[in-house]
């Protein structure tokens, strides 16, 4: 599996593991956690994405169950994490009213309860979760850095951010920002076009890309869909795998290096979130895709 080095000097596994919807998984228990990860780690996928939020702020616990049931698990790992989002469930579950806090308070203390529930002393990747509009970049900026200094983050990066919200909280900051996590597939292709990519790749950062088989809808029922499900199916087959790994495998072509963000909580899906790397697309094929998902040619 190839690694990829971010800004900041932390390297990822070129796929990642998604654990939002580890919550919902009728079994829980440490143990089935562990054996989701070990066939991860089967296939060099090392790097896991959690949220505080993930499973109503409950997800980081259930890895946390996991590590601390598997010593010796967790040096084997990079966590990446995120805070900023504070919605009226869980721990929050008095505010009046879903909103982001980007204050020093807020993420330091998202921090520590990161810590506390993943069973770790370090979290490897930070993301703030999503732009706020009320973000103060310079204390944000600084309780990041300080974060960092601490050894309490290695690295720190941002979501869901448009290029000129990265430039305001990078200029508050000497800590480079390793990543931005924006949502990118066949059916979600606007940062293609709109700046958000070039602006990456300009930087030299790689961009984690979220809900990479547009949560499912891919595989749905929708126009889109029914337009690319011959053409996945046709270059699935000439590469004896699924439809999923070509839409997988489309990202990865990209030039930015995309780290796709794959969840299930399927070991069978799991165990082959690897296929993309066997797929390998040229020119044609990948406008082939977007011609089909777009249902016309390019200009």
């Amino acid at each position: 599996m190839e690694r990829v080095e971010l800004p900041g000097g932390v390297a990822l596994s070129r796929l990642v593991y998604g654990m939002w919807r580890l919550g919902d998984d009728t079994d829980t228990r440490p143990a089935h956690v562990q054996a989701k990860i070990e066939a991860c780690l089967t296939q060099g996928v090392t790097t896991m994405d959690q949220a505080d939020i993930y499973g109503d702020y409950g997800a980081e616990a259930l890895l946390g169950a996991a590590l601390r049931a598997a010593p010796g698990l967790r040096d084997r790992l990079e966590i990446v994490t995120k805070c900023d989002i504070v919605a009226p469930v869980g721990r929050y579950a008095d505010a009046r009213v879903k909103h982001y806090d980007t204050s020093p308070a807020h993420i330091r203390a998202s921090v520590e309860a990161s810590l506390q529930h993943m069973a770790t002393d370090r979290i490897d990747l930070l993301l703030i979760h999503r732009p706020d509009p009320l973000m103060d970049h310079h204390a944000t900026g600084q309780v990041l850095d300080a974060l960092v200094a601490e050894g309490k983050l290695r690295a720190v990066g941002v979501s869901n951010f448009r290029p000129w919200d990265w430039e305001l909280l990078q200029s508050a900051m000497t800590t480079p920002l390793a990543t931005n996590q924006i949502e990118l597939s066949l059916l979600s292709r606007a940062a293609f076009t709109n700046g958000d990519l070039a602006h990456l790749q300009r930087l030299g950062v790689p961009p984690m890309a979220w809900s990479p088989l547009a949560g499912g809808a891919l595989f749905g029922t929708g126009a889109e869909a029914a337009r690319l499900a011959p053409v996945l199916a046709r270059m699935g087959a000439a590469a004896g795998v699924g439809a999923d790994a070509v839409a997988v495998a489309w990202l990865l072509a990209h030039p930015a290096r995309i780290l796709p963000v794959l969840g299930t909580n399927s070991l069978d899906r799991i165990a082959r979130i690897s296929d993309a790397l066997r797929v390998n697309l040229d020119r044609q094929d990948w406008f082939e895709l977007w011609t089909a998902a777009a249902g016309a040619e390019v200009p």
